[in-house]
């Protein structure tokens, strides 16, 4: 499976300490050089910097053709996230922010955000979902409290 990722679900996995499961779910993540610069820069968490300066042999870091980056008017880390998953023909991508699914989604991708993820990882049995909604909630992470508990129901 051919997976790209955004920062944010990167960003969330890693504080609350269950960024392993993506390679126990899809084997290999695939980000652009702005994702790494996002989860390197001096406005992430020192966790995630650390995290990133040292990523683990799953994570590749690949870079999008130029063709297309200009046309879409997002943040760097997702407009080239969606470029290079749509370039290498991803299997999915992993992304939060609203603006950038409804563009993957206008391009035919197939996404999943944080949410997602966990929700597969606990089917799979690789984590506790309710704690680990439980941690992603003590971080910046925002969700409606109506779709946090609709990801808790689908697995009950």
């Amino acid at each position: 499976m051919i997976v790209v990722a955004d920062t944010s679900p990167l960003n969330y996995l890693i504080l609350i300490e269950q960024i392993q499961i993506l390679e126990a779910l899809y084997g290999q993540v695939i980000i652009p050089p702005a994702v790494q610069d996002e989860l390197l820069s001096a406005g992430a968490l020192p966790q995630v910097r650390s995290w990133m300066a040292t990523p683990p042999a799953w994570l590749e870091v690949r870079s999008p053709l130029p063709a297309f980056r200009d046309s879409i008017a997002l943040g760097a880390g997702e407009s080239d996230a969606i470029v290079l998953a749509e370039q290498i023909g991803a299997d999915r991508i992993i992304m939060d922010e609203t603006l950038g699914r409804g563009e993957a989604l206008r391009r035919g991708l197939n996404i999943i955000g944080t949410l997602g993820v966990l929700r597969d990882a606990h089917r799979t049995g690789l984590l506790d979902l309710a704690t680990s909604m439980e941690r992603l909630r003590a971080t910046s992470f925002r969700a409606s409290p109506q779709i946090l508990q609709a990801i808790l129901d689908s697995v009950q």
